[in-house]
């Protein structure tokens, strides 16, 4: 039974200089796209009763009241569930805010990225830090404790110092999650075709990333490489829904779902979308393809794989099956031991995209 659902909105102000997500300020085409994304849902839900709903894109907090609303009133919801929107700093208002809580939307994720006006600029944002305080004290002003704050570290003309002062500043906003990434250059963004210049190297990021830990480790639970949260509670349940391979649906252009032991990703065409949105390739994966998934998915948490999960899940033993690269990786002090199965170490976080490619078999 599928608990989770992702919903994706494309429009944007303006597409950010880093970003590659499936996003455009094309908000012409709303009222056609969100036809369409209700003709996708209602094809495919079941009226489950949903523990997460996400709605990101883009930028969804440029939705009005009723386009949400409408989103909203398609599923089977009730008082625990966590329903989390995404919002940029100048897109919302404290009247925003007011209905988000009235539509029960009990968490809210900010693109925040940096407190530094000079920097946001570069990277093509459109708020300031004005605009970022304004919206956490709006936030604090309706008592919606339960936010997220997004950063970025690695940018340009950034500094091992001013990454300090970021995370400082973060802390003394007192979020209830903090979500953080390393810049990365992805192709067809604007900073693939102009490269920015001043960047940290590889070197400078991972330094910034154990900087990171270490601020934050007697204040935030870090569970997961890139998130934090101030307590359990907070504990972002849809991100952690996907690190535990369970079931979702992803509605909208370009979003990804999981059933059972297929998965699909929905076209990145907006006409072709809106012609037809219930068109889908699923992809079935092989017992071996759910194991490399399980390992994969598993090692992004801090808590690691769980041996005995994964044994009774595929009948294997998963130590056995992998003893030499989780001995060698051991000894290299990328990965420890834990009382349930085996974890990253920090180092072996830093690298651990290269760690991972060796559990495929080819």
């Amino acid at each position: 039974m599928v608990k989770c659902v992702y919903i994706h909105i494309p429009f944007c102000e303006k597409k950010c200089h880093y970003c590659s997500f499936c996003s455009f300020p094309l908000l012409s085409y709303k009222e056609k796209y969100l036809n369409a994304l209700e003709k996708e849902i209602n094809f495919y839900y079941k009226n489950e009763t949903l523990k997460t709903l996400y709605i990101g894109g883009g930028t969804p907090s440029l939705l009005e009241y009723e386009d949400i609303k409408k989103i909203i009133d398609h599923f089977k919801i009730d008082c625990n569930t966590e329903i989390t929107i995404e919002a940029n700093p100048n897109s919302i208002t404290k009247e925003k805010i007011k209905y988000y809580k009235d539509l029960q939307i009990n968490r809210l994720s900010i693109g925040v990225q940096s407190f530094d006006d000079k920097i946001l600029k570069t990277i093509g944002r459109k708020h300031t830090k004005k605009d970022i305080y304004n919206a956490i004290n709006w936030l604090k002003d309706c008592n919606f404790d339960n936010f997220n704050i997004d950063l970025i570290y690695g940018l340009p003309n950034q500094t091992i110092e001013t990454w300090k002062k970021t995370i400082d500043e973060a802390v003394k906003i007192n979020p209830a999650h903090i979500s953080c990434y390393g810049l990365k250059i992805e192709e067809g963004t604007y900073f693939d075709k102009f490269p920015p210049k001043n960047l940290p190297d590889d070197t400078k990021q991972a330094e910034m990333y154990e900087i990171l830990i270490e601020k934050l480790k007697n204040k935030y639970m870090h569970y997961e490489f890139s998130n934090f949260a101030k307590e359990k509670k907070y504990i972002s349940k849809h991100n952690s829904s996907y690190w535990k391979r369970k079931n979702y649906y992803g509605f909208g252009l370009s979003a990804s779902g999981f059933i059972e032991n297929k998965r699909y990703t929905n076209t990145f065409n907006l006409k072709k979308y809106i012609e037809n949105p219930i068109e889908k390739k699923f992809d079935i994966l092989t017992k071996q393809n759910e194991i490399e998934e399980e390992i994969f998915l598993n090692l992004r948490l801090l808590e690691g794989i769980n041996f005995e999960e994964i044994n009774n899940k595929y009948k294997i033993d998963i130590y056995k099956k992998y003893e030499k690269l989780f001995k060698k990786f051991i000894n290299q002090g990328l990965m420890e031991k834990t009382n349930k199965g085996i974890k990253l170490t920090i180092k072996g976080i830093l690298i651990s995209n290269e760690i991972l490619c060796e559990f495929i078999e080819i």
